[in-house]
C-alpha cells in the first residue's frame, strides 16, 4: 500500500448517497424504488457471476467495472434495509470486519501458528453455526439458492467431516458408474431426472475427491465446447446447418486440431 492510499482510504459514501436518492419516495427513480430483496437477489447473483468470468478472462479493467456492479448490489441491499429499519451500510462493514478479525485469531490475536490457520477458521465458522442455527444437522447453512454444482460440494463436504466419505476415488468411480448404469435403465421421464441428477452428485464427489473445483471445470468446458463449435461454423459458412453429422464430427474435429496447434508450448 502506498503512503497516498493510507492517507485517502476509499470512500464508500459517495455511492451509499447515491442509492439514497435512487430510492428516494418522493424524488428517486420510480424502477429502483419499486424493488424489494427478492427482485434484486438474481441481479447480485449475476453481478458475482460476471466478476467471476472476468477474473477467468485476465480481463482488469472488466473486473473493476464488474466488482463497481457488486458494490452497488450491496448498497442496494443496504439501502432497503435501513429504509425497513433493519440495518445500514456500516453495520454491513462493521459486521464483516469483526468477523473477519474474529476467525483470523492466528493473525489479530494470540491463536495458534499461521499454519493451522484454516483449521482454526473451520472451528470457529461451525461454532458460531451451532449457536445461530437451531437445526442441528451437520448439513445446516448450506445456502439452498446457491448454484447446484456448488451446493452438491458444500453438502459433500459437510457429510464428509463427520466421516461420511469414501476413503479414496475407487468408490467414487464404481459409483459413477453404478448411477450411469441406472440412467441406462431408466423407463420414465421422472426416473430419467432422478438417475441424471444422482449421476451428477457423484460426478462432483469425484471433483471433489480431485481436488477439482466443479463448477469451475464445467465453466471450461462450456468454453472449449464454445470456442470449437464457433471454429466449425467459421469454417463451414452458412452451409453448416445443411451438413450431416458426419461431415460436422469431422468439422469438430479439425476445429479440435486448430485449437490444440494454438495452445502455448510450456
Amino acid at each position: 500500500m502506498t503512503s497516498n492510499a493510507k492517507a485517502n482510504p476509499a470512500d464508500i459514501m459517495p455511492l451509499v448517497n447515491v442509492m439514497a436518492r435512487l430510492r428516494d419516495p418522493d424524488t428517486g427513480c420510480p424502477w429502483d424504488i419499486r424493488q424489494d430483496f427478492a427482485s434484486i437477489a438474481p441481479y447480485t447473483i449475476e453481478e458475482a457471476y460476471e466478476v467471476a468470468d472476468a477474473i477467468e478472462r485476465n480481463d482488469m479493467p472488466a473486473l473493476k467495472d464488474e466488482l463497481g456492479d457488486l458494490l452497488l448490489q450491496v448498497a442496494f441491499h443496504s439501502r432497503m434495509a435501513e429504509q425497513a429499519g433493519q440495518f445500514t451500510i456500516q453495520d454491513v462493514i462493521d459486521g464483516v470486519t469483526e468477523k473477519m478479525i474474529r476467525r483470523h485469531p492466528h493473525i489479530f490475536g494470540d491463536g495458534i501458528s499461521r499454519e493451522h490457520g484454516h483449521a482454526q477458521w473451520e472451528s470457529i465458522k461451525a461454532a458460531e453455526r451451532a449457536e445461530r442455527d437451531t437445526d442441528g444437522s451437520a448439513l445446516a447453512g448450506v445456502a439452498k439458492a446457491l448454484p447446484a454444482l456448488l451446493r452438491a460440494e458444500k453438502i459433500q463436504k459437510r457429510a464428509a467431516r463427520t466421516g461420511f466419505d469414501w476413503p479414496d476415488t475407487r468408490g467414487v468411480i464404481a459409483k459413477i458408474e453404478e448411477d450411469l448404469q441406472e440412467v441406462h435403465d431408466a423407463a420414465s421421464p421422472e426416473d430419467h431426472h432422478e438417475e441424471i441428477g444422482d449421476l451428477l452428485f457423484a460426478v462432483v464427489n469425484l471433483a471433489r475427491h480431485l481436488k477439482v473445483d466443479a463448477e469451475t471445470a464445467l465453466r471450461s468446458a462450456n468454453a472449449k465446447f464454445e470456442a470449437r463449435f464457433r471454429i466449425m461454423e467459421d469454417i463451414a459458412g452458412e452451409k453448416f446447418n445443411a451438413l450431416s453429422l458426419d461431415e460436422k464430427e469431422q468439422l469438430w474435429q479439425r476445429a479440435k486440431h486448430r485449437l490444440l496447434q494454438q495452445r502455448p508450448v510450456s
